[in-house]
């Protein structure tokens, strides 16, 4: 069982940043995958950006060079760094973590572009 905990959205005006979090605890394996993915209103869930342990990411095209996503693995964290933020990235933002024998979804934290 693994249960994950987000932080960080909020209001921010277009060009601002953000940093997203989420922490996860539990029956965590070495090798395992966390990343964020996004629903907009009336739009499908998708990628955001993942990042593996070994180190391996993966970043939607649309915010490559703007989004950086890291992991702290003594803490079990991942975190999202999101700048030059565009109205566009309006959504709920997912945390996801995947390991061999389970994938786990966060609850989601709200992030609003908006002057």
């Amino acid at each position: 069982q693994v249960q994950l905990m987000e932080s960080g959205g909020g209001l921010v005006q277009p060009g601002g940043s953000l940093r997203l979090s989420c922490a996860a605890s539990g029956s965590i394996s070495r090798i395992n995958t966390m990343g964020w993915y996004r629903q907009a209103p009336g739009k499908e869930r998708e990628l955001v950006a993942v990042i593996a342990n070994p180190l391996v990411t993966n970043y939607a095209d649309s915010v490559k060079g703007r989004f950086t996503i890291s992991r702290d693995n003594a803490k079990n964290t991942v975190y999202l760094q999101m700048n030059s933020l565009k109205p566009e990235d309006t959504a709920v933002y997912y945390c996801k973590f995947v390991q061999t024998d389970l994938a786990v979804w966060g609850q989601g934290t709200l992030v609003t572009v908006s002057s």
